[in-house]
């Protein structure tokens, strides 16, 4: 096979696709996570994803980070049709949908993964544990042949 052979995306059999990464809730972990989800989007040929799945990887991870502690755990799969990013952390705390005002500095977060995600959610615990799941979904444009 010539490298003018190697095909942009992947072949249909990678689908459906999952990984997990599991660290810190430290400052570092909101450009760790983007750059995972955005590494893993541009391999199984989801690329024009990636910026809208950036933005909203970085809201929830850092809400993670500011407000939960612990561990993140961030689980990504995709299928022919959607990508799904879910981020997990050890806060049984529900995130809201709020409107900042103009001199708050925080309270964006999930207005813009409203605005930018086809949808998203809150989950309960995982494996029994006191902790909550917020996720997003972005619907691919094209299906995968």
């Amino acid at each position: 096979m010539t490298v003018d052979s190697v095909p942009d995306r992947p072949e249909p059999f990678w689908f459906p696709h999952s990984c997990t990464i599991l660290l810190p809730a430290a400052a570092i972990a909101p450009k760790i996570c983007r750059d995972f989800v955005t590494t893993v989007l541009d391999l199984i040929g989801f690329g024009y994803l990636a910026e809208r799945a950036a933005l909203c990887t970085s809201e929830l991870v850092t809400n993670a980070h500011r407000y939960a502690g612990g561990l993140v755990h961030l689980q990504f799969t995709a299928d022919r049709t959607r990508v799904r990013v879910s981020v997990y952390d050890s806060s049984p705390e529900r995130p809201r949908l709020r409107l900042a005002t103009d001199d708050q500095v925080g309270g964006r977060g999930l207005g813009l993964v409203d605005a930018v995600a086809d949808s998203w959610g809150i989950t309960d615990s995982r494996f029994g544990l006191p902790s909550k799941g917020v996720w997003f979904e972005l619907h691919t444009l094209r299906a995968v042949a």
